[in-house]
């Protein structure tokens, strides 16, 4: 049904790095997202009277929860696609992370308010009354459902929306859930084994969960998540594909919203080449980064002795020393400056945030061992940390 709906109501609905085109999707999902949630809530509620069922009466104020949660959706993916202003000169983007909190906080509070009442349907256990219709109501529910994230899933990933990943994995909980109840009065009926109380126990537990997942996932991007590796990779092969560039790092991606990204690294350039050349270079890749990944650039230029025989040994000779302390630590902007007396090393090491060493301890011992160098070298090292 999506897929049909945004042919006609979504203009260029292929165009999915457009924000219109996004903005219009999450649009879309939070309305049929609303109509089919209010459905299901007004069915189920009829359903948990004629049976009596504690557990379908939950179900059924979980979906009314989860309409309300598709209504901030889609508020939220409206005001996200708003224009710059001077007030926030970055965009809106990050309202759609604010919102999808919003939503796991209503989750969960309701899971908490459902859970009160599970515990009291259990110590005063009642009848559950078995009709054939209701059961038809909960199948059709669990279909529902499962569409619901097929549909909230299949748009997230054509998007890249974490708020709308987690609204898929809401609906796939909630066909769990329905299954639960589904179960209990199955059991009730047949058995006369009362369990509705626990199923609706176990729903409250399953909204509970789904509702902590999705917090953690939209509290991440806000706290300010490492960019995905593949994001990365399109990065580094888009620098390396110009022959001067013989490298980069100190990448750092600042993310401002979904499609609005703002990155800075340094590229390594030849230390003898053509200052207006290099510039012009580098001027190609942030164009070209904009163009394609649709990121604003900041690249700074690192000059690299790239035909000096002993600056490339010794360099050669030192990360076989960094590499033997942990082989994921890794090395740039590496220099030789010759004294008097002794030549400084002058390089930067990237150490992993899990080292099993401190800072200072890899600090040290890469120093010593460089200091053990025939030659008279000391090392002058910058530690650094991977922002990606």
């Amino acid at each position: 049904m999506i897929t049909v709906l945004s042919k006609f109501l979504i203009k260029n609905h292929e165009n999915t790095e457009d924000a219109k085109v996004r903005r219009a999707y999450g649009v879309l999902c939070g309305i049929v997202g609303i109509v089919l949630n209010l459905i299901l809530f007004s069915v189920k509620l009829f359903a948990g009277i004629i049976s009596a069922s504690a557990a379908i009466m939950t179900d059924a104020f979980n979906n009314l929860s989860d309409a309300l949660s598709s209504l901030i959706m889609m508020v939220g993916f409206h005001m996200s696609g708003q224009n710059p202003d001077p007030e926030h000169p970055f965009g809106h983007g990050r309202i759609e992370y604010v919102t999808g909190l919003i939503v796991s906080f209503l989750i969960i509070l309701m899971g908490f308010e459902l859970f009160k009442n599970a515990i009291e349907h259990i110590l005063h256990p009642a009848p559950v009354t078995f009709d054939p219709l209701t059961v038809v109501i909960l199948i059709a529910s669990i279909l529902t459902k499962l569409y619901m994230y097929y549909y909230n899933k299949r748009t997230g990933e054509k998007i890249a929306s974490a708020a709308m990943q987690a609204t898929a994995m809401d609906s796939f909980s909630d066909s769990a859930s329905t299954c639960a109840v589904l179960f209990a009065m199955m059991l009730s009926e047949f058995t006369g084994i009362m369990a509705d109380g626990w199923c609706a126990l176990l729903v409250s537990l399953f909204i509970l969960y789904t509702g902590i997942t999705s917090a953690k996932d939209t509290i991440s991007p806000l706290l300010g998540s490492a960019p995905d590796k593949e994001f990365v990779d399109k990065i580094e092969a888009f620098a390396l594909s110009y022959p001067e560039i013989s490298g980069i790092h100190d990448l750092i991606v600042h993310d401002y919203g979904p499609g609005r990204m703002m990155i800075s690294f340094h590229a390594e350039v030849p230390a003898n080449g053509d200052i207006l050349v290099m510039h012009d270079v580098i001027d190609c890749v942030e164009q070209k980064l904009r163009d394609v990944l649709h990121c604003d650039a900041v690249i700074h230029m690192d000059p690299i002795a790239v035909d000096d025989e002993e600056t490339n040994r010794m360099k050669a000779v030192v990360l076989v020393i960094v590499k033997g302390i942990d082989d994921r630590i890794t090395m740039h902007d590496f220099r030789m400056v010759k004294g008097p007396t002794h030549t400084n090393l002058i390089f930067d090491v990237v150490v992993p945030f899990d080292c099993s060493l401190k800072d200072e301890e890899v600090k040290q011992k890469i120093a010593e061992e460089v200091a053990h160098m025939d030659g008279n070298y000391f090392a002058v090292i910058q530690v650094d940390k991977p922002f990606v």
